[in-house]
């Protein structure tokens, strides 16, 4: 058990699941800004942005919309570590079980490593994530979240030279195979940042058991942290702490705050901090995780 974590916060996502279940995911630029500078009041240390076409409300590139929130961030009270995806243009959607080519252009979104960075490299944020493999998503769907080896390594490759703290999205055992290669290719530093990500269908199960033999194959000096979509979110508060990982909540992966009771991303930043301090845990501030993780700052 460690005695202090931080809270990330995933603020809105980008699927189009939550936002049609719930009114208080953040749509537009303004929301979702707002959303993230209440998060680190109630006591997120680190916002995770994703950002949504305003019209369409599905999850975007564009980094004008990415500008249009990070600006609203740092211009605020508040400063929390930022936290920028870099997980979308990796969206494959086959056209079906006997013709799978050509891809589905409703949902396809592909893009080259560069061009998925181009908001990190235009923004400097002081984390952008990086998802570590490939993956069915989703039940009865033609949906494949792609990341190849190569295009990892040339976006682990752009991310260090910029400067930016890349945090690892692992989604099951073999994305930590990707991890270890990163590392011994010299493309991580120290200390790596490792998300595991659980409870994801087709990825690892929330089990404790899961999570104990991911944790076990950890690279040494990892800073790590562990959440589980919907109910198991906020159980998964108290026991991220006792296997050594932070916490991360927000409604990227969970919508209520209780039975039929829908939140906000503050509400469930509050009750991390609730359930945290009940067990002892102290929660970090912003500026100490920019010092535990040797983040650069580029305001």
């Amino acid at each position: 058990m460690i005695s202090e974590v931080f809270i990330t916060c995933a603020v809105t996502g980008g699927g189009s699941y939550s936002v049609e279940r719930s009114p208080l995911v953040p749509v537009t630029p303004e929301q979702i800004a707002n959303a993230a500078t209440e998060a680190a009041r109630a006591g997120a240390a680190v916002v995770h942005i994703h950002v949504r076409d305003p019209k369409t409300r599905r999850g975007s590139r564009d980094p004008a919309l990415y500008q249009a929130v990070v600006e609203r961030i740092r211009k605020s009270d508040v400063n929390p570590v930022i936290n920028l995806t870099a997980g979308m243009g990796s969206d494959l959607v086959l056209g079906g079980r006997d013709f799978p080519l050509p891809p589905n252009s409703a949902g396809t979104d592909m893009a080259g490593a560069l061009e998925r960075l181009v908001h990190v490299k235009e923004l400097h944020p002081e984390i952008c994530t990086l998802d570590c493999g490939t993956m069915n998503w989703g039940a009865r769907s033609e949906y494949i979240l792609v990341n190849t080896s190569e295009t990892l390594r040339v976006m682990a490759a752009c991310v260090q030279e910029l400067g930016v703290r890349p945090e690892l999205e692992v989604f099951d055992t073999g994305h930590l195979v990707t991890v270890h290669d990163l590392i011994e290719e010299g493309l991580i530093e120290d200390p790596p940042l490792i998300q595991l990500c659980m409870g994801i269908r087709y990825g690892a199960p929330d089990d404790p058991a899961t999570l104990m033999a991911l944790v076990h194959q950890l690279p040494p000096r990892a800073v790590y942290s562990a959440f589980s979509i919907g109910q198991m979110q906020l159980p998964y508060v108290a026991l991220a702490p006792l296997v050594g990982a932070n916490v991360r909540v927000g409604l990227e992966d969970n919508l209520y705050l209780s039975r039929g009771r829908l939140a906000t991303n503050a509400e469930l930043v509050q009750r991390a901090v609730e359930i945290l301090d009940r067990i002892g845990v102290r929660v970090m501030s912003p500026d100490e995780v920019r010092e535990k993780l040797v983040l650069k700052v580029h305001r």
